[in-house]
């Protein structure tokens, strides 16, 4: 696959799947690779500045490796938080927010609460999130994550994105969570194209169930039980032609060669990509 064509998908990274390197490795490592782009963890450049860099170097690191920021993760609390405490968390992420914007991300993960929430504030909170990032110049994306107890399962996330009825609203598709939680991919048929933001692509445990696994859980690509050829023919179907994200949270991978186990990953993304 060529880098940038358009009307393909493209084959993205989310840098949680080599996350022992440090950032600037995980950018020259990703570029190596030979992935369009990379999905940053913002606490990694905060962490890059608190060591003295700056955000101009990262800058410069993704403008030498000809890559693109497709999605930065991500903003937490404000689903549950009350009071004072929501204020402080929404400026957090209006900070957040800008940076994503600076790094020129047009999204930004928006992470549900951990514990049982009401659905009907965490949409409102959402809209507060999509208010803010008009502002910021980046659009705050819904997740569900299938081992959380508030938002997880595909329709949970399509239900808030629907609520909030604003134009910048929109979906994370992630294999891994689709499966885990026992939601059906055919959710994924009445859902626009407009509103899924990008699709994070990952294999499960070969050996648990679905509803018990959690994110050390997942599997390289090929290695578990999702039909991912059948996903991605589906959003095909659909005409999508975004970002394919591969994102592991596997501590055994960690600890293989991180740029022989990226080109494995590549090659198997690509092994389960609709043909042209």
């Amino acid at each position: 696959m060529d880098r940038f064509d358009i009307g393909k998908m493209k084959i993205t990274l989310n840098t949680s799947t080599i996350k022992p390197q440090p950032l600037m490795k995980k950018i020259e490592l990703v570029a190596k690779a030979g992935y369009d782009g990379i999905e940053l963890w913002l606490n990694d450049v905060y962490e890059y500045v608190g060591q003295g860099g700056e955000v101009s170097d990262v800058e410069k690191a993704l403008a030498d490796n000809g890559l693109f920021v497709p999605c930065m993760i991500a903003m937490r609390g404000w689903g549950e938080a009350e009071g004072f405490e929501y204020n402080i968390i929404l400026d957090e992420c209006k900070r957040r927010m800008e940076l994503a914007a600076r790094l020129k991300s047009p999204y930004i993960v928006a992470t549900p609460p951990f514990f049982d929430a009401d659905l009907n504030q965490v949409s409102q909170r959402y809209r507060d999130l999509l208010r803010i990032g008009k502002e910021a110049g980046v659009k705050p994306t819904m997740e569900y994550i299938s081992f959380f107890k508030s938002v997880w399962r595909t329709r949970q996330a399509w239900q808030i994105v629907q609520e909030a009825d604003d134009p910048d609203a929109t979906i994370i598709l992630d294999a891994f969570h689709t499966w885990n939680s026992a939601s059906s991919t055919e959710e994924y048929r009445a859902i626009p194209l407009e509103k899924i933001s990008h699709f994070h692509i990952d294999d499960a445990h070969p050996a648990k169930p679905q509803m018990q696994q959690i994110d050390p859980d997942r599997q390289m690509v090929g290695d578990g039980p999702i039909d991912l050829k059948a996903e991605l023919a589906l959003l095909k179907e659909k005409g999508y032609d975004g970002c394919v994200s591969l994102e592991l949270f596997n501590q055994d991978l960690w600890k293989q060669d991180p740029l022989e186990m990226l080109k494995l990953g590549l090659e198997r993304v690509k092994s389960v990509m609709p043909a042209e």
